[in-house]
């Protein structure tokens, strides 16, 4: 890799790793292309995405961001996992981990703070954040929904009693 390439590809991944909220490190090896082109595909599905990077320059790269914590799991065949959710990336991860023994997660950072295998394991369990929005729809269709209903049942209610009385004067 020619000087020039080095010092673009060092912006590059220091670009990704100021956009990013949430980055987790693993390590891929054994993995067939098959499987890491799934693994890309599953990422970029959920909106988060995959970088394989010599992690000399990955470590120069992470100088001045959020998640240079992640520095000291770059060893060996790495892949770095990033999204913008906080649970994307996580969550894809930890599932193509069930699946695959070669892929191994070392851990992760979100924004300054540090994450080991459980804290991304834990990060993956959330719901997502268009989870939490529906949820949060939900929760404040619900209370005018009762309002309506409860606002029909009087009209209801006397419309019946009208009905019985009507019923009763015809029968006698």
């Amino acid at each position: 890799m020619e000087r020039a390439a080095k010092k673009d590809a060092v912006e590059e991944l220091n670009g990704l790793f100021k956009a990013t909220s949430v980055a987790v490190v693993a390590h891929y090896s054994g993995l067939t292309v098959a499987q890491m082109q799934k693994l890309r595909m599953q990422m970029k599905q959920a909106g988060a995405s995959v970088k394989v990077s010599k992690n000399r320059l990955a470590k120069i790269a992470l100088e001045g961001t959020d998640v240079v914590a992640i520095g000291s799991l770059l060893k060996g065949p790495t892949v770095i996992a990033t999204s913008n959710d906080p649970v994307a990336a996580p969550k894809v991860a930890i599932e193509f981990a069930k699946t695959n023994d070669q892929f191994v997660i070392l851990g992760g950072s979100m924004g300054k703070t540090v994450l080991n295998v459980d804290g991304v394991k834990a990060l993956a369990a959330l719901p997502s954040l268009d989870e939490l929005r529906g949820k949060i729809v939900g929760l404040l269709v619900a209370p005018a929904t009762k309002i309506a209903q409860l606002s029909t049942a009087p009209a209801a209610k006397l419309a019946r009693v009208i009905q019985a009385y009507a019923s009763k004067s015809e029968a006698a």
